[in-house]
């Protein structure tokens, strides 16, 4: 039976400027991001290796996104997205190991080894999977929405999806739901430019993802999805304007992947230049290094100290998910709906 909606706040949330990082802020930031860099250039050497098979989607270059919008959650808030998921996965806490164990199809995995890149879970870390079908977690995440308005817990459910999956139908349908029953969702759209193999500007009628929900009431901004600061700023205004009953919410991360669609795919459909130009002006994880060696006096022996922790950390969970068993063949048959 559909609920009434809420009587509602103003149905704008005023953008403001990001608010500087203390130390420790950018050195949690660093670090994260750090960790989801390491990991996905380690995945990427091992589906080379071929000890990774089927799809692998790397999350190169949009790193501040994640662990930005992380950084602005609440313990509670859900979290789902689409198949470029490992650094979603890492930034809600999910073990390093058990993410690559995955990617390898070992007893250990997330999934027990049976999902693979595309499909894990974690219900301890709010975690409500990657999908692989394009915008079917816009649907799910909007359920997950539901359960909490039903529930009444003071949790949001913050749903990723790229400007690819932006134009398909279930989209729209659930932002009409969200919309008519007031669901604390943010909507992050995750836009790094190439849906694919296709440009935004090739594909999409309207280019400005932040209005989207215009003609279904729901406000919206652009955020440079390259700067944690400005993610955390805007997902703290977002998740207050849902979490206080105003309904959905929508944010377009301006971001950019440096790798291919996928493993396989060699993206000649944009230039080196376009690519080097991105990680010398914008990089995410270089913006936070600069501000923590000039603003911050912190050393570059510090760094390295940062750099070799994660790196330990990595390699630690490549060791695993090369070595730990393959599921039993018994394992086939559990797990399924009947």
């Amino acid at each position: 039976m559909p609920m009434a909606a809420k009587k509602t706040s103003p149905r704008t949330a005023v953008p403001s400027g990001p608010v500087p990082f203390t130390k420790d802020q950018d050195l949690e930031a660093y670090r994260e991001m750090l960790l989801i860099r390491r990991f996905e250039e380690k995945a990427g050497q091992m589906y080379g290796m071929g000890l990774i098979g089927g799809f692998c989607h790397l999350y190169i270059g949009q790193e501040a996104v994640v662990v930005g919008m992380q950084m602005a959650m609440k313990p509670g808030d859900q979290v789902i997205t689409g198949y470029r998921d490992h650094g979603h996965m890492l930034s809600t806490g999910m073990d390093a190991k058990g993410v690559m164990a995955e990617l390898t199809g070992r007893r250990g995995g997330l999934s027990k080894g049976k999902g693979g890149s595309m499909h894990m879970f974690s219900i301890e870390k709010q975690f409500f999977g990657g999908h692989g079908i394009v915008g079917a977690q816009v649907s799910l995440g909007t359920g997950l929405a539901f359960a909490d308005r039903y529930r009444e817990n003071g949790n949001v459910s913050v749903t990723y999806f790229g400007d690819g999956a932006a134009n398909q139908g279930q989209v729209y349908e659930s932002f009409n739901m969200a919309e008519l029953w007031k669901l604390p969702v943010v909507y992050v759209i995750e836009n790094n430019k190439y849906a694919m193999g296709t440009a935004v500007s090739r594909a999409s009628a309207q280019q400005d993802f932040s209005k989207r929900g215009t003609s279904f009431n729901i406000p919206g901004e652009q955020v440079d999805g390259m700067d944690v600061q400005a993610v955390k700023a805007a997902g703290e205004r977002a998740l207050a304007f849902a979490r206080e009953g105003n309904g959905p919410y929508i944010i377009e991360m301006q971001t950019y992947r440096y790798r291919g669609h996928s493993m396989s795919d060699p993206a000649k459909y944009r230039s080196k230049e376009e690519v080097q130009k991105m990680r010398t002006e914008h990089d995410p994880i270089e913006q936070v290094r600069t501000r923590l060696l000039d603003g911050h006096k912190v050393t570059e022996d510090d760094l390295k100290k940062i750099d070799a922790d994660v790196r330990e950390i990595v390699n630690a969970a490549a060791d695993f998910a090369s070595s730990d068993p393959e599921p039993d063949v018994a394992e086939l048959y559990t797990d399924i709906l009947r």
